[in-house]
């Protein structure tokens, strides 16, 4: 008996449907564009790596409450991303030395702005002019502190560490937390707790504007609300790329770190670590007691049971000292229940300076000029201005006292555990500490 369908009847079929599924890959790219020519072009020309200087908008006066960027807003949907894609095949960004863009060409005047006449723009600041190069010193210090990075993670060098020759693919999505997005600006900032970061993060917020009040972005980095600097909802990391795009994350963060001008700042490892004390575990902090303080009295402080809550342990007079932490961070348990804190773990761990080649290495020990320096190469110096520095920070000269209490022996173990952060970010070996 013959099959209900025919076999002219199925070919007919086959071929109506492929008719149908060919139109239809034709209509779905004629939408694509349309869409591009209409909306996508303009939305590219708003978020190429190329920045202008964004017209400062005072917010209104009030105190209403600052609100964060919907996710729409803030990426910009996907479209920003495969702006990133995009911007590979055309050229190369210009050399920061030249002329910052955005500026006012000489001979014309902010008065031939395109912005609407509707809109209503207050001056933050004049727009700066810097027609002459930046200072030869400048850029030697920056070849000088790239180059020693280089030199050292090579396969000749003599510095060892671990993750020292895994490529950029082996370092797991949650080793990527530190890596600052801004695409906008097409900035990449990785940063290190005890190193300036709160202001950097401040600069980062108003770059990227995902921070919001009355609907207008924050123009001041002094401006933002203290208790949302570090709130990570307000950064986007290349740790969320993964859930953000998927199988797609690290070609898009190859990309970026391709394209986008790349930085962090250090600072000497044992001066970080001192102010890492006094601000986590010397100062009340009741989740850094609870975590690590209480950890270390029991353990290193001969408490027993010491107090629940940081208030009453202070109240008693009861504190981790500088040497119950330097026991914590030797003792080989602690890094097998858990990874060191951000605020002591090594520079290198954080950044991964042996994977990311960075554009600019700054230092907390030459904070000003450096900050300086940076603003002006991703051209953002016209928009923003790096916050005064603070000027009650632990310096090198109280690393004698500092360490007076912690034996010779592990001085000693403590400087192995942190050699690579000294190598490769240029700090000299503390001859004066490791010498009985």
């Amino acid at each position: 008996m013959e099959h209900p369908l025919s076999k002219p009847d199925k070919m007919g079929k086959s071929r109506l449907f492929r008719i149908f599924l060919i139109l239809g890959s034709v209509f779905m790219i004629l939408l694509i564009i349309i869409y591009w020519d209409d909306v996508g072009a303009t939305h590219f020309y708003l978020h190429t790596t190329i920045s202008g200087p964004h017209s400062s908008r005072l917010p209104p006066e009030g105190h209403a409450a600052p609100k964060q960027k919907s996710e729409e807003d803030k990426d910009g949907s996907f479209l920003s991303d495969i702006d990133a894609f995009v911007n590979q095949f055309l050229e190369g960004t210009p050399d920061p030395t030249e002329q910052v863009r955005g500026e006012t060409p000489p001979g014309e005047t902010h008065n031939q702005s395109s912005e609407k006449p509707e809109e209503r723009f207050v001056p933050r600041r004049e727009w700066k002019i810097h027609l002459t190069p930046i200072a030869i010193e400048k850029k030697q210090r920056q070849d000088s502190r790239k180059q020693m990075i280089h030199d050292l993670c090579s396969s000749n060098s003599s510095l060892d560490f671990p993750g020292k020759n895994r490529t950029f693919d082996d370092i797991p999505n949650k080793e990527l937390d530190h890596l600052i997005v801004d695409d906008r600006h097409g900035i990449i900032y990785c940063y290190v707790p005890k190193v300036a970061c709160t202001n950097w993060k401040r600069i980062m917020i108003v770059l990227s504007e995902s921070l919001l009040v009355d609907g207008v972005p924050y123009q001041d980095p002094l401006d933002v609300p203290a208790e949302l600097i570090h709130n990570s909802s307000l950064h986007f990391t290349f740790n969320k790329f993964w859930k953000r795009y998927g199988k797609f994350s690290r070609h898009l963060m190859k990309i970026k770190l391709k394209k986008y001008t790349k930085f962090l700042f250090v600072r000497d490892p044992f001066v970080r670590l001192i102010s890492a004390y006094r601000n986590k575990l010397e100062q009340e902090n009741e989740d850094f007691y609870k975590r690590f303080a209480v950890i270390m009295l029991k353990k290193y402080g001969n408490y027993s049971d010491p107090p629940a809550s940081v208030v009453d342990a202070f109240a008693a007079g009861i504190r981790p000292t500088f040497s119950n932490f330097i026991q914590y961070l030797l003792d080989p348990d602690t890094e097998k229940a858990m990874p060191f804190n951000e605020h002591w773990r090594q520079m290198y761990r954080l950044c991964h300076p042996c994977q990311i080649n960075y554009d600019f290495v700054g230092k907390l020990e030459t904070l000003d000029e450096d900050a300086e320096h940076l603003l002006r190469i991703l051209r953002v110096d016209n928009v923003v201005e790096f916050p005064p520095s603070h000027r009650n920070r632990t310096v090198s000269s109280w690393e004698q006292d500092w360490f007076a209490s912690i034996p010779y022996e592990s001085r000693k173990e403590l400087y192995k555990l942190y050699e690579a952060d000294f190598r490769l970010f240029g700090y000299s070996k503390p001859e004066k500490l490791l010498h009985e």
